[in-house]
């Protein structure tokens, strides 16, 4: 087949199936020598399921695949690896007690004795080539996360990768490391090699590749120029009809103080603090983005707040009303159970939407109880009523089950989170503490989920919305407050502010400044 010789990659007529579900399905796709390809799809698209038989995880069911237009045989990863296959996960596998060359060199056959100062060495001339700041002898465990993505994309330059697989590798970074890691890719592709990148930020699409192949429902829907094309056109090849990109921030009075945070510290299992002395305030009727770069405090500052995880110091207090009676309640150090029956109003989505969130194995109706039954007088448990609400959650979400008896773990993630969020709302809280609620789904489900928030702060709830993409927290929010290393660097106006602006608070914390904002809301 001579239109192999031109490509590094080729993926000919390659099927995967898991049981009846069919992952991929007569997928050709070709990567070219030397050029940056985006590979676009919705959830459940199969575009990990193709590039994990790209890097040996999976096996074809059917299908060729041809490296430099040669057919090879991919069974594991070692067999990608001596083909010059090398992917870069979303989720590092990176030894925290070793430094970054010896998790560089891990695994590598050779000497059984470790030269430390040459590989190094070799490692600091690697880093260099490409564009790479990475300290050889700095332990991971110590590292920001774009260093330990440095040491992932090394760790397969040193093995001699030219075929590089990166997997939504902006997705934790600030616009400032991924401005960064791109100038690198450039520099990679300059030097011959050729890079996939799997992102759902369509912006990062067109900044970065050269071409963009699309799948859609496991299906080949075909590949375009990116200098040829735009947002709007492969939204539609992915989804399959227009979609409008545009994030309504409705104009809404602020509404009165709910959650006012003072002094909020608590610290991790290692004895750091995990948060220093945060203080701000949650009005009703807005939307308050959280911003930061990952490990940042964000995980222990929502779950303190809704009474599942220790502080050592500091106060929450809430206002609002229970039963017509206006209530105010230093909630701090208080057990989820205990806010309740203190008539607070308050709702928590988890970032572990089926760890913290929900039970897989059980249905929509037994989820949806999860809530209330504890509100049941007499020894029988009321199901009529959360069965009533899982039906009417699945009509007004447009969740995608076959019924409120399936397990809530056999639902997509998108399908998942609005059954998380929707039973969350139900309670009609006046706050509502949601953290990354489309992680990791498609644009169809994140759209849905922006216009649940935004009806939740028209009805003058106040939301506490803790992201990652900072495009989404720019429009989505009507305050964003900034955290860098467990502490508040800022609370900005997002209308007021550019993107590198909190970029560089995401990395610095002005003591001076970092509640500026806050005193004067």
């Amino acid at each position: 087949m001579d239109a192999t010789t031109d490509c590094a990659v080729k993926m000919h007529h390659v099927t995967k199936t898991f049981g009846k579900v069919i992952a991929n399905n007569n997928i050709d796709l070709d990567l070219r020598n030397g050029e940056i390809l985006a590979l676009l799809g919705e959830n459940g698209s199969g575009k990990t399921t193709l590039m994990n038989m790209l890097s040996g995880i999976y096996f074809p069911d059917h299908g060729e695949i041809y490296i430099h237009g040669k057919p090879v045989t991919i069974r594991s990863p070692r067999d990608a690896f001596s083909l010059g296959i090398g992917m870069i996960h979303q989720h590092f596998k990176l030894v925290d007690v070793l430094t970054a060359a010896e998790n560089i060199i891990l695994g590598l056959g050779g000497k059984t004795t470790v030269n430390r100062k040459e590989v190094n060495q070799k490692v600091k001339e690697l880093a260099s080539r490409y564009g790479f700041e990475i300290d050889p002898a700095k332990k991971v465990y110590n590292m920001a996360v774009s260093e330990k993505q440095t040491v992932e994309i090394l760790k397969v330059l040193y093995r001699g990768a030219d075929i590089l697989i990166l997997d939504e590798p902006t997705a934790v970074l600030t616009p400032q490391e991924t401005e960064s890691l791109f100038a690198v890719l450039r520099n990679m592709k300059a030097d011959g090699k050729s890079i996939i990148i799997i992102t759902h930020k369509l912006h990062e699409v067109l900044a970065i590749s050269d071409r963009v192949a699309i799948l859609r429902k496991g299906e080949f829907i075909g590949a375009v120029n990116t200098a040829e094309t735009n947002q709007a056109q492969l939204t539609e090849m992915m989804v399959g009809r227009p979609i409008s990109l545009e994030i309504d921030r409705p104009k809404i009075e602020r509404g009165p103080e709910r959650l006012q945070v003072i002094g909020l510290t608590c610290v991790n299992n290692d004895g750091v603090k995990a948060l220093d002395n945060v203080t701000f305030s949650a009005y009703g009727g807005e939307i308050l983005g959280v911003a930061g770069i990952a490990g940042s405090g964000q995980k222990e500052l929502c779950e303190s707040i809704a009474g599942l995880y220790p502080t050592i110091g500091g106060s929450v207090l809430y206002e609002g009303e229970h039963d017509g009676q206006p209530i105010k309640e230093r909630i701090l150090g208080l057990k989820p159970d205990e806010i309740v029956k203190k008539g607070i109003s308050m709702a928590f989505v988890p970032e572990d939407r089926l760890g913290m969130g929900l039970v897989a194995g059980m249905d929509m109706t037994d989820n949806v109880m999860l809530r209330t039954y504890k509100n049941t007088k007499g020894i029988f448990v009321d199901r009529k009523t959360p069965k009533k609400q899982a039906e009417e959650l699945i009509d007004e979400l447009e969740i995608v089950t076959p019924g409120v008896e399936t397990p809530v773990g056999r639902l997509s993630g998108g399908n998942v989170q609005k059954v998380l969020l929707g039973r969350e709302i139900s309670l009609s809280p006046s706050v509502l503490i949601v953290a990354y609620p489309v992680r990791g789904l498609d644009i169809n489900s994140s759209y849905r989920i922006y216009d649940l928030l935004n009806e939740q702060k028209q009805k003058g709830v106040a939301v506490i919305f803790i992201g990652e993409d900072l495009d989404v927290l720019m429009e989505l929010s009507d305050r964003i407050m900034v955290l860098c290393g467990g502490k508040v660097s800022g609370i900005v106006d997002p209308r007021e502010v550019t993107k590198e602006d909190i970029g560089l608070m995401m990395i610095h914390v002005d003591e001076e400044n970092n509640t500026k904002e806050e005193v004067g809301a």
